[in-house]
């Protein structure tokens, strides 16, 4: 399981011209998932990303996480993550999780980040997305769990 994670200043989702969701401040969350993934890997993922210190604290040191100051979340769903990029021309996206099991996992792991943070908002599974995004510093990180 892989999240790639973006300090934004704002971010949206457009779905066929519709704003599905936007943040202002705080993460942009692209979740890639592979085969094997489970609610299990889930959890861990969601502890990290929400403690992640990303932001700036009063010295403006990087110490402090979304939940610490706040911000929102954007999660957005992009298998593109699981591609395997090693070798030639064109990315195989095998170790992808198909389709049919992905979208229940994202949906369990939007309903538990939810649950745990105040600020969420989220792109639509298996749409065509137009994301838009203010990266904040640039601060970009990948995260993975297995």
């Amino acid at each position: 399981m892989k999240a790639l994670l973006q300090r934004v200043a704002r971010a949206s989702v457009l779905v066929e011209e519709r704003c599905v969701g936007e943040i202002g401040p705080g993460l942009l969350v692209f979740l890639g998932l592979d085969r094997g993934d489970g609610r299990e890997q889930g959890a861990r993922l969601l502890d990290r990303l929400l403690a992640y210190r990303m932001f700036a604290d009063d010295q403006g040191r990087m110490n402090s996480s979304v939940a610490d100051v706040g911000g929102g979340v954007l999660l957005v769903s992009q298998f593109t993550l699981s591609a395997d990029t090693r070798k030639g021309l064109r990315p195989s996206f095998s170790s992808a999780m198909p389709p049919t099991d992905a979208e229940p996992l994202y949906d369990w792991m939007l309903a538990a980040l939810r649950e745990r943070h105040p600020r969420v908002a989220a792109g639509e599974f298996g749409a065509d997305m137009q994301v838009s995004l203010v990266n904040d510093g640039p601060v970009t990180f990948l995260l993975e769990v297995s």
